[in-house]
């Protein structure tokens, strides 16, 4: 198993020499099932610009509880939506982001 939890391409590091500043990219499906919310919620909490998700299917259920437990705090952005799902999920601007 090898969870990216790092940035996109083969480029992985945080040197600062890179034109633009990209997500974190988490790939859902190489977390095992049951701690994938989990997982996904401490990677968003340990980001403080977000991450993007690229999830095998629309994560409805698990947008739904990123919402419970954090109101109005994230923007989802949908950056793929087809046979693969890739979604910005980036703090909103103005909130404070408490567990």
């Amino acid at each position: 198993m090898s969870t990216n939890l790092g940035m996109p391409g083969d480029h992985a590091c945080t040197c600062g020499e890179h034109g633009e500043v990209e997500l974190p990219v988490l790939v859902a499906s190489d977390i095992p099932h049951e701690i994938r919310h989990a997982a996904i919620f401490g990677a968003i909490e340990g980001s403080p610009r977000g991450i993007q998700l690229a999830a095998p299917h629309d994560p409805l259920p698990l947008l739904g509880q990123i919402e419970q437990r954090w109101p109005d705090t994230y923007a989802i952005e949908y950056v793929e939506r087809d046979t693969a799902w890739r979604l910005n999920i980036t703090p909103r601007a103005n909130t404070a982001i408490t567990a």
